[in-house]
C-alpha cells in the first residue's frame, strides 16, 4: 500500500473536491489517504486544526458529516482507505467539555487538570520540556472563569484532558466508534505520547500510554474491527517500539507508528553524505511485530527535529550537539556550500535546539538550482518505498512543489513557518503535465516498481547491515522468495556495494537484477557501482 498525506482544502477545496480528485490517488498508487485535521476546530488561532472543538462535525468550509461519510464511499470504491487526525492529548478551550468545566460543571473540571495555585504546576515544571518555547513557553495557563491553573502542554487554548479518569476514555471510545460508522478506517492518535502525566518525569511515553492505548484497541476490535490505530509518537529511538507494542503488548498496541528516525536520518545522510551514523541507529530498533508496521516518509505537515541520539552519535565518533547543530545549518542554508533552503522553527536558546521547516524539494536543493536536487529526491523516496512498512508521500512532493513564498500571506499562519511546506496543490500544473525535472516521473516508476516485487511486503522483515562504503546504506528485505539488498547511495560521487555483502545474501550469481534500472546492475571486479545519488533494489531474478 502506498499513502498520501494532505490538508483537504490545500489539496482540493471541499471535501467533495476530495472526492473528485481521487482518481489522481487512485493513478498514483494511493491505497491510503491521510487528510490532515478536519474536524471542527476552534477559531484561529488553532494550531492547524488541533485544537479540536467539536469531534462530531466537520468544519463548515470543507463540508458536512454527510460529505465526510460520502467521502468515505468514494475513496473506498477506488480502493482508498481514509486516516484521520484524532487528537487525544487536548481540546480545545471551547469545546463542550471546557465551556462546562468554565460554567462551575464539577463533573466536566474533572476531565482536566486544574490546579488552585502553583505548587503542583511549578512541581511538574521542574522536569517538563516546552514544545513551543518561542510562542507557548511553560506547560500550564490560568483560567479566570476556572479560577484556576489548567494543564496547556502545546497552546494556551489547547487544554490536556485528564486520562486518569475513565470517563475520558469512554468519551473517546465512543467518538472513535462514531467516525467509524462514518467510514474513517484509521485513526493517527495525535500527541499520544503526551497522554498520561507523571511528577518528576517528562510526562512522555508513560506505560500507561500504551495500557489506554490497548483500551481504546480492544473496544475498536469489537465494535469496528476494519479500523486501525496509528500512532503520532515523534519520540526518541529508545521509546518508539513500545507504540507497536513490545512483550505482552506486542502487536496489540497501535498497528501503525511513524518511523520519526527513519526520516531524521534521511536528511542527515544527505547533508552529511555518510550513512555510518543512520546505519547505527536504524539497528537498534529492533523488528516490529509481524502484524504491524511502520510509516515510513520523508516529510510530513510538521518541522523537522533533530531526533539524534548522544549515545548513537558517539559511536560513530561524532559529537551529538554538534552534528545537530550542522543539520540547522545546513538546511537553513546558514552552512557554507548548502544547497538546503529550509527556515528555523522555534529555536530554543537554552538548549540550541533548532528545527527546520520547508518543502522536500527545497529542502534537497531544487530551490537552489542544485543539479543533483532531482536524485536525491528520488533516492529519498526510494528509500522510504524499500525500506519495509507503509510508504507516505507529503501532498505535491510528487511533483516537486518548492517552499510557499506567500506563507505569511494569511495572518493566520504568519507566526507559523510551518505553513511554509503547506502549499496549495497546483492543478494547472497537473493538468498540463509538466515534470520539468523528472521527478513525477521518477516517483511513478518507483511505486509501480515496487509493487511487483514481492520482497517488499510490509511483513518481509528489514535489516540495515553495516555499511562498507561509508557513503552506501545497506538495507536488506528477508522473503521467501529470496532476498533483496536496497543499496542507498547518499555522496555526490559514484559509490560501490562491496563484493562480499552480495556473497553473505547469495545474490553473486548471474541472475543479478536491480528493480530500479531494470537491468543488470554495472560490476566491476564483483562489486556493483552505484552512480551519485542512486538507489539499487538487488535480487536474483532467476529465482523461482
Amino acid at each position: 500500500m502506498i499513502g498520501y498525506a494532505a490538508y483537504a482544502d490545500r489539496f482540493a477545496g471541499t471535501l467533495a473536491d476530495v472526492g473528485r480528485k481521487a482518481s489522481y490517488l487512485r493513478d498514483l498508487g494511493v491505497g491510503y489517504l491521510h487528510l490532515m485535521p478536519l474536524l471542527t476546530p476552534r477559531p484561529a488561532p488553532n494550531d492547524g486544526g488541533y485544537a479540536v472543538m467539536d469531534y462530531r462535525s466537520v468544519r463548515p468550509d470543507l463540508g458536512s458529516v454527510d460529505d465526510l461519510r460520502a467521502l468515505t464511499t468514494t475513496l473506498r470504491a477506488d480502493g482508498i482507505s481514509l486516516c484521520l487526525d484524532l487528537v487525544l492529548n487536548h481540546v480545545a478551550r471551547e469545546h463542550e467539555w471546557a465551556v462546562a468545566a468554565r460554567a462551575g460543571d464539577a463533573e466536566k473540571r474533572a476531565y482536566f487538570h486544574v490546579y488552585d495555585d502553583r505548587s503542583t504546576p511549578d512541581a511538574y515544571e521542574a522536569s517538563l520540556p516546552e514544545v513551543f518555547p518561542d510562542f507557548a513557553p511553560g506547560n500550564f495557563t490560568w483560567d479566570d472563569d476556572l479560577a484556576g491553573w489548567v494543564w496547556t502542554t502545546f497552546n494556551d487554548y489547547q487544554w490536556d484532558v485528564d486520562w486518569s479518569n475513565p470517563s475520558v476514555l469512554c468519551e473517546y471510545a465512543d467518538i472513535i466508534l462514531s467516525l467509524a460508522n462514518l467510514g474513517v478506517d484509521v485513526f493517527r492518535l495525535d500527541a499520544i505520547a503526551f497522554i498520561w502525566k507523571r511528577m518528576g518525569t517528562a510526562c512522555q511515553n508513560q506505560p500507561e500510554v500504551h495500557e489506554l492505548t490497548r483500551a481504546l484497541r480492544t473496544v475498536a476490535r469489537i465494535a469496528a474491527p476494519a479500523v486501525v490505530f496509528k500512532a503520532e509518537a515523534i519520540v526518541g529511538p529508545q521509546d518508539l517500539p513500545a507504540y507497536l507494542g513490545v512483550g505482552p503488548h506486542a502487536g496489540r498496541v497501535s498497528d501503525l507508528a511513524y518511523h520519526n528516525g527513519l526520516m531524521v536520518q534521511i536528511w542527515s545522510m544527505l547533508a552529511s553524505a555518510d550513512a555510518r551514523l543512520a546505519a547505527r541507529a536504524l539497528q537498534q530498533l529492533p523488528q516490529p511485530p509481524s502484524t504491524t508496521a511502520w510509516i515510513t516518509y520523508v516529510r510530513c505537515h510538521d518541522d523537522i527535529g533533530w531526533a539524534v541520539s548522544d549515545e548513537d552519535a558517539r559511536a560513530v565518533g561524532l559529537d551529538p550537539f554538534a552534528h545537530r547543530r550542522f543539520l540547522s545549518d545546513w538546511y537553513s542554508g546558514a552552512f557554507p556550500g548548502s544547497w538546503a533552503r529550509g527556515l528555523v522553527f522555534q529555536q530554543n536558546e537554552q538548549t540550541g535546539d533548532r528545527r527546520i521547516s520547508g518543502s522536500l524539494a527545497s529542502l534537497a536543493g531544487l530551490e537552489a538550482g542544485d543539479p543533483d536536487a532531482a536524485a536525491r529526491i528520488l533516492l529519498a523516496h526510494a528509500l522510504i518505498l524499500g525500506f519495509g512498512g507503509l510508504p507516505v508521500i507529503w501532498m505535491g512532493d510528487e511533483l516537486g512543489l518548492l517552499n510557499d513564498r506567500g506563507w505569511a500571506d494569511d495572518p493566520a499562519h504568519a507566526a507559523d513557518n510551518r505553513w511554509v511546506h503547506r502549499p496549495r496543490m497546483p492543478w494547472e500544473t497537473v493538468a498540463a503535465g509538466t515534470d520539468e525535472h523528472g521527478i513525477n516521473a521518477g516517483l511513478r516508476e518507483l511505486v509501480e516498481t515496487r509493487r511487483s516485487l514481492p520482497h517488499l511486503h510490509a511483513a518481509s522483515p528489514t535489516e540495515v547491515w553495516d555499511p562498507r562504503d561509508p557513503g552506501v546504506l545497506l538495507v536488506v528485505r528477508k522473503h521467501p522468495a529470496g532476498p533483496l539488498l536496497g543499496a542507498y547511495n547518499v555522496t555526490p560521487e559514484e559509490a560501490w556495494v562491496a563484493p562480499d555483502v552480495l556473497h553473505w545474501l547469495g545474490l553473486h550469481v548471474p541472475g543479478l537484477h536491480d528493480a530500479i534500472s531494470g537491468r543488470a546492475p554495472d560490476l566491476e571486479e564483483g562489486a556493483v557501482r552505484l552512480a551519485p545519488y542512486a538507489a539499487a533494489w538487488l535480487y536474483d531474478s532467476e529465482q523461482p
